[in-house]
């Protein structure tokens, strides 16, 4: 029991580490939603654009992220920030205060958002020592993240497919357990289980970020409301972009198997 208690100790600590760049958004997110003065200088979104960006070169700085690893979260800003314009077109939703540092009426802050999950899930691969057994052929999940990558889009024009990619994701990934190290003794867990557990924590930080009214939902204008649990699917269908996106550099390794 003791030793179990220290795992799961260690398994939440380092979690929590993997999540820094996350975690210090989320303080600087309420922190602003606060205290911001009505006649600061700069507007808020262009505060928090600037201190995250701050916070990326600190991180490298101090190599708590390597520079393979900055190159990747990069490509999350970029995806993130695409999606993030067509999004507030079709009016999905909408970031309701005015700032500088913005594209397509999208604050470039939000950008970060996106690479925050980038940032996790490269430290926690690289933190707990992942490795697979029974992960599908290389090529496939590429295929899968710019499929349900394109359906973000489409949907809002012919047939939502979310749910034939959610089949297609239970298939691939049905066999699959990730094996991981909080405190030198290997466990694992079937993959499917630590995306959703990933994705419900995106949709917790995601609710502490609408309640910092850094974007609102429709039915959020009148006043904060709990977002909709429907978010967790597309959550889990973004760690399967993650994922894909992190194997890049991390690339899956099975796990030795035991004498």
């Amino acid at each position: 029991m003791r030793a179990h208690l220290s795992d799961l100790w260690w398994f939440g600590i380092k979690q929590a580490w993997a999540c820094l760049f996350g975690a210090v958004l989320l303080a600087l997110i309420l922190c602003s939603y606060f205290f911001w003065p009505a006649d600061a200088l700069i507007a808020r979104y262009d505060f928090l654009f600037l201190s995250a960006l701050l916070v990326q070169v600190i991180m490298l700085a101090f190599r708590l992220e390597t520079w393979d690893e900055a190159k990747v979260i990069f490509i999350f800003h970029v995806v993130g920030t695409v999606m993030e314009i067509f999004k507030t077109h079709m009016g999905s939703w909408v970031y309701p205060e005015e700032n500088f540092f913005r594209i397509g009426g999208v604050p470039l802050f939000s950008g970060f958002m996106y690479a925050s999950v980038g940032s996790y899930f490269a430290r926690v691969w690289r933190l707990f020592d992942f490795r697979f057994s029974n992960y599908p052929p290389a090529w496939s999940p590429f295929g899968l993240a710019a499929a349900i990558y394109v359906n973000f889009f489409t949907h809002h024009y012919f047939w939502d497919v979310r749910g034939l990619l959610f089949a297609a994701t239970v298939l691939m990934y049905a066999r699959c357990r990730i094996y991981f190290t909080p405190n030198g003794r290997r466990h694992s867990m079937p993959i499917l289980l630590a995306l959703f557990l990933g994705a419900g924590f995106i949709w917790l930080a995601e609710n502490i970020a609408t309640f910092g009214k850094i974007w609102l939902y429709p039915n959020q204008h009148e006043g904060w409301q709990l977002v909709s649990f429907s978010k967790l699917g597309s959550w889990f269908l973004l760690m399967i972009i993650s994922g894909a996106l992190v194997s890049i550099i991390q690339k899956p390794q099975a796990e030795p198997k035991g004498p």
